[in-house]
């Protein structure tokens, strides 16, 4: 490991903090970039995932893509922790804490609306970062699009319906605009490009070409992760200075819930004897969210400065550095869970 990845956490916590002490020095600036946006998609942060995306776009092969369906284990983790899982068990603990662990410091309406945006992330699995995440894991990039591509389809015919049962609203309505874009942004155009680069590549006839070519794009990749989280923290640099308490509360479940279905997953891929490069993306897959579409739907439902909002915003605060621990874990662990596949 590169220098980069082997303090990455360290970059990230330092990334943290500037992107909070620049959000909170240059509100002007960050407002500025807060509004290059489309349909609730930020452009530049759109971009800089695009950037970490990309390398692992250029390591998958069309030609193997079809052999993922003699492995289906590894969907069918993703889809019942995604879909059957997930999105309940994030309900139940917003329920458990904010109507009765936290109910004293929380006034009910407030309370509904923090429930509600955690239903919302719950409801929303992760389509960009999960890229990263896999990429960090050594996972099999082939085995990660296909996972992908499938919540895709699904999250179109099922986040409103799910949305609406948990939440008791029978009105909402889905940012088609959001969903759309964010998968042209962050799998179609990605991919397109990974698929012309490899190509490219390979006309030249050099084997080790794509190999080479990814790893001169790493530093890259990290760096636009690094930029991101500095964005993403300057932008909400004061929501976070201002409301730290409430952030602190939505902060705890969310917390539980992440490393929860973490956990629940990633048990459960050790007991079905799942190869690692697909249990480790498909655990990933099913912990982290779609924030870009849980923050939009939070907002048209509730409005900009209500506590569904904050909740998802939150959201996006935990994600980064818990999934990165969680990454840690994955890496650390191979050698063990390799062992009990009677692989080393």
């Amino acid at each position: 490991m590169g220098l980069f990845e082997r303090y990455l956490s360290v970059w990230v916590g330092l990334a943290i903090v500037a992107g909070v002490a620049l959000g909170y020095l240059l509100p002007d600036q960050f407002a500025l970039i807060a509004s290059f946006e489309y349909a609730s998609v930020n452009l530049l942060i759109a971009l800089l995932i695009w950037v970490m995306i990309y390398p692992m776009m250029v390591q998958i092969d069309f030609s193997a893509v079809k052999d993922v369906g003699k492995r289906p284990k590894g969907l069918v983790l993703t889809l019942v922790v995604n879909w059957l899982i997930k999105p309940f068990t994030m309900a139940l603990l917003g329920w458990l804490f904010f109507r009765v662990l936290f109910a004293s410091w929380v006034d009910p309406q407030t309370a509904s609306e923090y429930i509600a945006g955690m239903i919302l992330l719950g409801v929303a699995p992760c389509t960009a970062m999960v890229f990263v995440w896999s990429q960090l894991t050594r996972g099999n990039p082939n085995y990660t699009l296909v996972q992908v591509s499938v919540n895709d389809i699904i999250m179109v015919f099922a986040f409103a319906p799910i949305c609406a049962f948990l939440l008791g609203v029978s009105d909402i309505q889905v940012p088609w605009q959001t969903l759309l874009i964010s998968v042209v942004l962050y799998v179609v155009l990605p991919l397109v490009a990974g698929i012309a680069t490899r190509r490219a590549l390979n006309k030249k006839g050099h084997a080790s070409g794509v190999e080479a070519f990814v790893a001169r794009l790493k530093p890259w990749s990290i760096l636009g992760l690094l930029a991101t989280v500095v964005l993403l923290f300057g932008l909400q640099a004061n929501t976070i200075l201002a409301q730290p308490q409430n952030i602190l509360l939505i902060a705890i479940p969310l917390l539980l819930q992440t490393y929860g279905i973490f956990f629940i997953a990633y048990l459960a891929a050790k007991r079905m004897r799942l190869e690692q490069d697909v249990a480790a993306p498909a655990c990933m897959i099913a912990t982290s969210n779609f924030f870009e579409l849980a923050v939009a739907v939070a907002i048209s439902l509730f409005g900009l400065h209500s506590g569904a909002a904050l909740a998802t915003v939150v959201g996006v605060l935990v994600e980064v550095p818990v999934m990165l621990s969680l990454v840690a874990f994955v890496n650390r662990d191979k050698t063990n869970y390799l062992r009990g596949l009677g692989k080393t």
